[in-house]
């Protein structure tokens, strides 16, 4: 690889206090030629406060297939470049990966400069399991899309970790009830390394009841926080339990043979549901 071509740094930044920045972040992003931002607005403000002049390029989901070959450009012929999202890690459920991996492809030198995530900083004090997690991001937004899409998690024995908008989020947390079990203790985290800085914890079914009652645990972007499914469970019990739903499902409307499966077996109606409808759809696809 030419010593002359230049570098993408894909920078970490703060998730709510601005002093979380590294003093290596500094330096590339006072360096670089330009930066790629998600929301250059957003990114002035933290470089103002820094001290740092820099040209800003907007570098979204809406353009980055478009803007990605003009950044290789300047990548290929010499100039440093840095990659930042509004908060946190980019990549992690921001834009990114298109420009990192065809910067990969073509040989180029990408650098990442470690720092904030919002995910790992929720499970560093959120007191579940940290041995074993997954990252799971956004939920989807319709309620029949999100429990089908949780119902592939429901024997997950790690961590889950997802992020949400406050204004979604009670929501959310009544379909992870309905389908992991209103039993499942968790965590939402709120405000993460700013003044207001909030960890609610316990189990799915009471949280969801909180947030629904208290507008002020919904504001801004939350990380919720899921045990792993509980070691143990009766393997025998749910191929039963499947068995069961799978013969009445033949003759019956599924929301019918949920209800009457779960009388016969003593399962959760909701997670016998949720499993019809994964069924229904792996049938089709």
């Amino acid at each position: 690889m030419s010593s002359d071509r230049g570098r993408l740094y894909v920078v970490a930044t703060p998730i709510g206090n601005l002093a979380d920045l590294s003093q290596r972040a500094r330096e590339v992003l006072s360096d670089v030629a330009a930066i790629a931002a998600e929301d250059t607005r957003h990114t002035r403000r933290l470089l103002t406060h820094c001290g740092i002049a820099a040209e800003l390029i907007a570098y979204h989901e809406h353009n980055e297939a478009a803007l990605t070959p003009r950044l290789l450009e300047r990548l290929a012929g010499g100039e440093d470049l840095a990659l930042v999202s509004d908060a946190g890690t980019p990549l992690i459920s921001d834009p990114g990966f298109v420009l990192v991996r065809a910067a990969r492809e073509q040989g180029l030198t990408v650098v990442p400069i470690p720092g904030p995530s919002a995910a790992i900083t929720a499970l560093s004090a959120a007191g579940l399991p940290s041995d074993r997690f997954l990252f799971v991001g956004f939920p989807p937004r319709t309620a029949a899309r999100c429990r089908s899409w949780l119902a592939d998690l429901v024997d997950e024995p790690g961590t889950l970790i997802f992020y949400e908008s406050g204004k979604r989020a009670a929501r959310t947390l009544a379909d992870l009830a309905a389908v992991l079990g209103g039993a499942r203790r968790a965590v939402v985290a709120r405000e993460l390394t700013k003044q207001f800085e909030t960890f609610l914890e316990g189990d799915l079914a009471g949280l969801a009841e909180r947030l629904a009652a208290d507008a002020e645990q919904r504001l801004g972007e939350l990380v919720i926080l899921v045990a792993g499914a509980p070691a143990g469970e009766d393997e025998a019990a749910r191929r039963e339990q499947a068995r069961v739903l799978g013969i009445l499902a033949e003759a019956l409307p599924l929301k019918q043979a949920a209800e009457l499966a779960a009388r016969i077996t003593g399962a959760r109606r909701n997670d016998l549901y949720a499993l019809g409808l994964t069924r229904a759809r792996e049938a089709g696809s």
